[in-house]
């Protein structure tokens, strides 16, 4: 397994690797179960897998957790090993924004940014398509594999990749949970023992929503109050979003009609956690 730390060493690889399948899991480190699933999902598809491990300062806001956010390289380069990882990337912020911070030019991605994370963190996923373009200039992967856990992540990507013409397949992965149903997630590690408690929540109210579709609720304003209640019913949590929005657009629906997402971003303590359900066609 090789380890590069620099842009250049990594596109001399790549100029090396053109008869091979690369496939792509980019993170920002301290990895868990949910990436693993990535990286095995992706030495299943592709001849070589790429992991990229940076903390991107760009889509980071004042006041988030940027200085706190979690890493263990040592780690995270052992568990790359185990499963077969071919090359990690490490790059460090000067790198990757080498022309200078924060860079001229960044990727902006209208309409799907609008609500849910992109309503709360202002410049987030501009920060996020920058990163994400310069990565995929760099690594070129045939494929690149994202966890469905980060839904509106997800979308503008996939977005991305269709409108700048990227020859690369976007991967959806399904979340990957904990046994009572916490999505994984680097930031679970900033919760305490009563707050991993609380945290169930999170799930918990996606699939109250759900339930009550199924017994034939469609008015959104009646299933967003009831999931509201609910989670100020639970000690520790505070909702940031509660929203439903159609999976194409990720726009407010006016009802529940044909494929949505029911996503949520919850406090619980000073830990911000997101989740969401894909629902009907």
């Amino acid at each position: 397994m090789l380890i590069i730390n620099s842009t250049k060493a990594l596109q001399k690889w790549r100029l090396e690797q053109d008869n091979k399948t690369i496939g792509f899991v980019p993170t920002m480190g301290y990895l868990h179960d949910g990436h693993m699933s990535l990286i095995k999902t992706a030495k299943l598809q592709t001849d070589l897998v790429v992991v990229s491990i940076f903390v991107n300062p760009l889509q980071f806001g004042a006041n988030e957790d940027l200085d706190n956010y979690p890493q263990n390289l040592e780690n995270d380069i052992s568990i790359c090993k185990s499963h077969g990882v071919d090359l990690i990337f490490t790059p460090n912020a000067n790198e990757i924004y080498s022309n200078g911070y924060p860079p001229k030019t960044t990727v902006h991605v209208e309409l799907l940014g609008d609500h849910l994370c992109g309503a709360k963190r202002t410049g987030h996923f501009d920060g996020v398509c920058t990163v994400v373009t310069k990565l995929f200039n760099l690594v070129r992967p045939n494929m690149a594999f994202f966890g469905q856990k980060d839904i509106q992540q997800l979308r503008i990507i996939e977005t991305i990749v269709k409108e700048l013409n990227m020859p690369i397949d976007i991967i959806p992965c399904k979340t990957q949970r904990t046994h009572d149903g916490l999505a994984l997630s680097s930031r679970n590690s900033y919760l305490s023992v009563a707050e991993e408690r609380s945290a169930l929540i999170v799930p918990n109210v996606l699939n109250h929503l759900v339930s009550l579709i199924k017994k034939g609720e469609t008015d959104i304003n009646t299933l967003i109050t009831d999931g509201i209640s609910l989670i100020r019913k639970t000690p520790n949590a505070k909702a940031d979003y509660l929203e439903i929005v159609d999976y194409d657009t990720l726009q407010p629906v006016h009802t529940i009609n044909g494929k949505i997402i029911i996503a949520t971003a919850i406090f619980i303590g000073s830990t911000r956690l997101i989740d969401n359900i894909i629902w009907g066609d």
